[in-house]
């Protein structure tokens, strides 16, 4: 007897935001092709699309809001998901045609959407996943999302009613998707979660197990066994507690990366009170020094906020000041933008946007001598770089200053014969604001 042969039920993808996003749209990715979808390019051959949205400033909004219209008019069937979707009257008011609204890890809502207005074909006899699961990144780096939501009560951030409070994943499954992506070729994991360093505090480091021993749930015991992977581990969002001294030793001893992305988001202790940060400048510039005793070649990056409200041109300075000080390697600002639900709105002496964004500009422009004198201290230094991209001019790689996306690149003129996920070793010999040049060593 002929069968007809089943078309196998199509989904196109949209994944918009940060990192943190990113590994939720990895994880719908993977179950929808373990469950027999296949994920196709375009609009036109997906019977219907999921967009995982952004929602954290007016500007992301703004930008999920046009994917969701688009894949609207491109294809008609959507479903929304992530941190936009957490805001589900602004999704229906704006396009009460999408199908199904979800928040930010909503994985079993998600999939169940799907179910309902695409059900699933099922054939148990292929294998249809990797072991290392649908990842949006190329194959030699990968996120590792430890934790999920944020015990902060920022007055700027709306996340914790987004995300909700911290929940810190069991140590042992970290551990085993980590092995599984080394296991698939990873090179570099970047470590990412809304607090990094509160890793273990909502389950108060309880001892969880890999490897055939205990180990507490804490981030200096999970960074010490990702060093023993053998590739580059990157932390990400650690804010600056006490206990991250501790990871310096692991950093001096090459098991993982010299590298900190601590958000200090300002320098006025006035401001930072307001925005209910740490506030102790002078220890904070004490700790950046101890910081670079251990480990001379620390890489720290960091973001702030210009324009918060009531910010002073006197407070402004402060921050230029704590930016001379500090010598940070590198450096994102972001103009204050009220953020609907955020407590920081409510704060008095509002600022023009006017303000606000020249006050962005001109940090930036006092950052970019700070950053350039610390690319210039590179030159002639023999450094290993993990290659991006090659083509016929060359190759572009990052070394373990630069992480993907966010930092520097890399050019290595003579390196057009590497190999993409390889590492190299490049001696550097010029730079500009952001980037560095080299030839192989």
């Amino acid at each position: 007897m002929n069968k007809k042969k089943l078309k196998v039920p199509t989904v196109g993808f949209v994944s918009l935001g940060c990192p943190k996003a990113t590994v939720d749209a990895e994880l719908i990715l993977t179950r929808l092709r373990a469950e027999g979808y296949a994920i196709s390019p375009s609009y036109a051959e997906a019977d219907l699309v999921v967009v995982n949205t952004c929602g954290f400033i007016d500007a992301a909004v703004e930008e999920s809001l046009e994917a969701i219209g688009e894949a609207l008019s491109e294809n008609g069937r959507v479903i929304v998901t992530g941190c936009l979707g957490a805001k589900g009257d602004v999704v229906i008011s704006n396009y009460p045609k999408v199908l199904a609204v979800t928040g930010p890890h909503a994985l079993p809502e998600v999939m169940a959407a799907v179910h309902q207005h695409l059900p699933p074909l099922h054939d148990p006899f292929v294998d249809l996943v990797p072991p290392q699961g649908i990842k949006l990144t190329p194959e030699h780096y990968a996120y590792l999302k430890i934790s999920e939501g944020c015990n902060h009560r920022c007055s700027f951030c709306i996340i914790p009613s987004l995300r909700g409070d911290l929940v810190s994943r069991p140590l042992g499954e970290v551990m085993q998707e980590a092995e599984n992506l080394v296991d698939a070729g990873v090179k570099e994991l970047l470590i990412v979660s809304q607090d990094t360093s509160a890793y273990g505090v909502d389950v108060r480091y309880r001892t969880g197990f890999w490897g055939g021993r205990p180990m507490k749930t804490r981030l200096f015991e999970l960074a010490s066994a990702l060093g023993d992977l053998g590739v580059w581990v990157r932390l990400h969002y650690v804010y600056p507690y006490p206990s991250v001294d501790d990871l310096l030793p692991l950093m001096a001893e090459g098991r993982v990366l010299p590298y900190l992305d601590v958000p200090f988001q300002h320098a006025s202790p006035r401001l930072l009170k307001l925005m209910k940060r740490p506030g102790d400048i002078e220890r904070t510039l004490d700790r950046i020094a101890a910081w670079r005793r251990v480990v001379p070649d620390l890489t720290i990056r960091s973001t702030f906020i210009t324009g918060f409200p009531g910010e002073t041109e006197r407070e402004f300075d402060e921050l230029l000041q704590f930016l001379d000080a500090a010598e940070l390697d590198r450096v994102g600002a972001f103009a204050y933008s009220p953020v609907d639900g955020a407590a920081a709105n409510e704060l008095p002496g509002a600022l023009p946007e006017q303000t606000r964004e020249e006050r962005r500009m001109r940090l930036m422009q006092h950052q970019e001598d700070i950053s350039t004198r610390r690319l210039e201290a590179k030159i002639g230094r023999t450094i290993t770089v993990l290659i991006d991209d090659v083509d016929e001019e060359g190759a572009v790689a990052r070394s373990t200053a630069d992480a993907p996306e966010i930092d520097g690149l890399v050019y290595i003129t003579d390196g057009e014969e590497l190999e993409v996920g390889e590492f190299a070793t490049v001696t550097v010999t010029d730079c500009d604001v952001h980037d560095l040049y080299a030839v192989l060593a």
